[in-house]
């Protein structure tokens, strides 16, 4: 029981594990659907960049790696100004979804180096140019170049080519849950001396205009170097801090003069602070000002070559007579080894450092994503913010039939700057994670979006906010089964209370799939665009019109992989709780329909062995054959179960039986296998034949494996385009292993050619199952055309290595993930930093997408921790493979007498 155990040991007796204070500030509040009041849903245009600095905020706060209390009433962050930029650096930049030539994207460089479940301890990193930041480049590099090319980030604007920037470190360290020591070390890594300003702000949420707060709070100056904020609802702090140049105060109010217009009420507007350092307006006033709801000592620094700076604040809730007393540089040591020992008991041992610092800055990032997420919908729709009113289009627009969801929580977010708000299925990947480190949040992530405030009257899941009505893939029940089986596994208890829990909210989402997405009845599922945003060939959440009706593969395949997940959970608490063993039963024949659905009913293609979508035209089914992960899906329903289990569950046993019996005697699909030994029954959507149909294409280099895992598209599509014509509309479709060349969902994020850690975590996890199950008993080439020949567990640690590999140096210290920027990772003092993204290049695989995506990407430390756990150590890659058979690209037009609803 290290001290970080101690601690989570006492968090988990709470109704809510969580600590007062930790990273739960935004990193970008502006540009997001809570905060867009516009009659027309346009969330990036109503809220801009350019008003995030004097427009106050409805739904939170963002700021520079800053802390807040779990109900964000009071906010920490830090400000800068190199001397040079027109306003602050008080949050990170990035372009809009319409300013990018691939959407919305950050353009900073920061890093999350470490942090704690606890946060007692967290680190991150920021560099901050010397030269002007050059905003006004950024936008017009990217708004000039097409969507073939790639983005034009700040490493290629040359800014930092001869180290002409500062290393920003914020550290905190907690005396107590209500007792935080910060640290800012502010480093110049230019040849020649430099002047910074550094600003720790301290703030309130604005809820006194918005949010029924009767009684504004107040931040006093107690003296020259400590003030007090007193909250109604938090009560009061103190931040205490070393000797400025000078403080300032002012409002958390929005400066309408610039917004819309008019005249300002008072001087002390959100962005003073902007005026006075920047343009030395209003200064005296500011400096005079003893109150307000912003405060910030003010330090001015000129820093020589290689030279440190470092300031010392403190938050407490407590008066302190002499706050920096004793040892503070001992606290943050203290931490950081109490955070080197929680990691050293929970990774495996005998790692390189490499790995470990991997598997550390990923579960940092993991961490440092949870974020205060506020929103009431009811609310939304039905009031203004005070410069728009309520109006027709918002009150029928976006979310307008989610009413009932009221969302204020603590919630890991997918990417803090991207992503500023929770995706369903991101969530359910995001929490296997966490289980690595903190498996009691793991398991409150998961069931929070299915309470009532989240989860639909009808039993959906809510999406995202910019349509909760979207459908995500159903990975909930897989995603609980992982987690439990991780916190059994690490503590030797599994937690059968959780299970019965998320169970009970599961049949009722379950439920809601079979009522709204088997439209025929016939176990065959739609689904739309499920999460997988470019994948078709047409945008699959669009109504076809008409008689046509799309019947899906991945739809169908991640209902089977439901119905499993559900009967293993029913089963493993049927163990312990008969009750449940006819709800086993129930999801072990649903299963098998699902099962029969997808392999008799035309998604098979025998010619191309593999799995299709199937668009029926009044009745006349015709195959979309792109070979895609929307196939692969059918590998993920799997699983094992062990005879003894039939022996104590006897009814379970003699109803499948039964079944069994009877669809064998009618003739009637079974995808039962039995282990010869007779000790375990395998149960999979894929039969065996099908399985090593598809294996063949997952594994061959010409296709789906990629140095860095599974692709998303086969690379077969490169040299063949698959084209189809429906209503006198071409359709088409290509291998695109890099951005994303589409429109579709905002055209940010790229599912036709690119590697997504997610979905090859879920292919290495089945891939390990169908293992377990055949042992040596099954073998197949690796890679394909290889002439090497290995049991699917060998396969299965052969992928995660190649996973695995993104992150790692190469001979010449180079790592994939940092693609043609790997110049400036092997600069001195940079080596060891990671960007964790939101996916990779096909062929490349360096980093795409959200550059700080350690929501689902933090997988990595899990496969790290799978392959080093086991002892496994694959070896050296075998030759690469010759090419797989193809399969036809084309398509016969479908007649105009059938069109299509763009």
């Amino acid at each position: 029981m290290t001290a970080e155990h101690q601690r989570l040991a006492v968090n988990a007796a709470k109704k809510i594990p969580l600590e007062q204070w930790g990273p739960y500030l935004s990193e970008r509040q502006w540009g997001t659907v809570r905060e867009d009041y516009s009659p027309y849903g346009d969330a990036w245009h109503y809220f801009p960049y350019d008003h995030a600095h004097c427009r106050t905020y409805y739904w939170g706060e963002d700021g520079l790696g800053g802390i807040s209390d779990f109900f964000q009433n009071l906010c920490f962050a830090v400000s800068l100004w190199n001397g040079k930029d027109p306003i602050l650096k008080e949050r990170l930049f990035g372009l809009g979804n319409k300013e990018g030539n691939h959407g919305e994207d950050v353009k900073e460089l920061y890093y999350y180096l470490d942090n704690l479940p606890t946060h007692y301890y967290m680190e991150f990193l920021y560099k901050y140019p010397q030269q002007e930041f050059p905003y006004k480049k950024l936008i017009e590099e990217n708004r000039r170049l097409s969507k073939e090319e790639p983005e034009y980030e700040i490493l290629d604007t040359g800014i930092f080519d001869n180290d002409e920037y500062f290393d920003v470190t914020i550290s905190y360290a907690k005396q107590n849950s209500r007792d935080v020591f910060i640290k800012i070390d502010v480093h110049n890594r230019y040849s020649k001396e430099a002047d910074i300003t550094v600003l720790p702000t301290l703030w309130f949420y604005n809820r006194w205009n918005y949010d029924g707060l009767e009684k504004k709070p107040v931040i006093t100056s107690r003296d020259k170097n400590s003030v007090k904020a007193t909250h109604s609802r938090l009560g009061s702090y103190y931040l205490y801090y070393q000797p400025p140049q000078y403080s300032l105060f002012t409002e958390n109010e929005t400066n309408l003069e610039k917004v819309t217009g008019q005249p300002n009420k008072t001087p002390f507007v959100k962005d003073a602070f902007h005026d006075a350092v920047i343009r030395k307006t209003n200064v005296e006033a500011l400096r005079a000002k003893k109150s307000g709801t912003k405060f910030s000592p003010v330090y001015q620094y000129t820093l020589a070559p290689g030279e440190t700076k470092s300031i010392y604040l403190r938050l407490s809730n407590k008066i302190i007579e002499n706050p920096f007393g004793g040892d503070p540089a001992g606290l943050f040591k203290s931490r950081k080894e109490e955070a080197d020992a929680f990691y050293d008991a929970i990774l495996p041992k005998g790692n390189t450092q490499e790995m470990i610092d991997v598997q550390r800055q990923a579960l940092a990032g993991l961490l440092w994503s949870k974020q205060y997420y506020h929103f009431d919908v009811e609310r939304w729709l039905t009031t203004s913010d005070g410069m728009t009113p309520v109006n027709a289009g918002k009150l029928n627009g976006r979310n307008h039939d989610w009413k009932h969801l009221k969302n204020q929580d603590i919630i890991a977010m997918p990417d803090k700057w991207e992503y500023p708000w929770y995706a369903a299925w991101d969530l359910a990947f995001q929490s296997i994670a966490m289980a690595m480190v903190d498996p009691v949040f793991a398991k409150h992530q998961l069931l929070l979006i299915m309470r009532e405030w989240y989860m639909k009257p009808d039993g959906q899941i809510p999406a995202y906010e910019w349509n909760f009505s979207d459908v995500n893939p159903p990975v909930q029940a897989w995603a609980a089964l992982m987690i439990y089986r991780i916190e059994k596994e690490r503590t030797g208890k599994g937690d059968l209370g959780f299970l019965k829990r998320v169970f009970q909210k599961l049949l009722i989402n379950f439920t809601w799939w079979i009522n709204r997405k088997d439209a025929n009845g016939n176990n065959m599922f739609e689904g739309g665009f499920l999460g997988l945003d470019n994948i078709g060939v047409f945008n699959r959440s669009h109504s076809l019109g008409g008689d046509m009706q799309l019947e899906q593969a991945d739809g169908t395949s991640w209902m089977g992989m439901y119905a499993l997940n559900m009967m293993d959970i029913a089963l493993e608490i049927a163990m312990k709780d008969d009750s449940f063993e006819d709800t086993a039963t129930k999801f072990f024949e649903h299963f098998v329909l699902i099962a029969e659905a997808l392999n008799e009913a035309g998604m098979w293609n025998e010619e191309d062995k593999f799995f299709y979508d199937t668009l029926s035209i009044g009745g006349a089914p015709v195959q979309l054959r792109i070979q895609s992960i929307v196939g692969l899906t059918t590998l993920f329903a799997v699983s094992v179960i062990e005879k003894k289990t039939l022996h104590k569950l006897a009814d379970f046993k003699k109803r499948i039986t039964w079944f069994e019996n009877y669809r064998l005697k009618n003739k009637r699909y079974w995808p039962n296998e039995e282990h010869s030994d007779g000790e375990q029954i395998l149960l999979s959507l894929v039969p065996q034949r099908r399985l090593v149909y598809l294996l063949e294409r997952l594994l061959s280099e010409t296709e789906f494996l990629s140095p860095g895992g599974i692709r998303a598209l086969s690379k077969y599509h490169e040299q063949h385009p698959y084209n189809i014509n429906i209503g006198g509309i071409d359709y088409h479709i290509k291998y695109d292993p890099g951005d994303s060349t589409s429109d579709f969902f905002g055209g940010n994020s790229n599912w036709r050619g690119p590697v997504w850690i997610p979905i090859n975590y879920l292919i290495i996890q089945s891939i390990r199952q169908y293992g377990k199950f055949y042992g040596d008993g099954l073998t197949v080439e690796y890679p394909t055309g290889s002439g090497n020949k290995m049991n699917l567990e060998k396969v299965a640690d052969f992928l995660t290595q190649r996973v695995i590999s993104i992150f790692k140096k190469d001979k010449g210290g180079k790592r994939p993930s940092h693609g043609k920027y790997n110049w400036f990772y092997q600069k001195p003092g940079n080596q060891h930093l990671l960007l964790f993204y939101e996916y990779f290049h096909g062929d490349t695989n360096h980093g795409l997408g959200a550059s700080h995506q350690t929501g689902w990407t933090a997988l990595v430390a899990e496969l790290i921790s799978e392959l080093s756990g086991r002892g496994r150590k694959p070896g050296p890659e075998p030759k690469p493979a010759a090419a797989a058979p193809p399969a036809n690209g084309e398509e016969k037009p479908i007649p105009e007498k059938t069109p299509v609803t763009e």
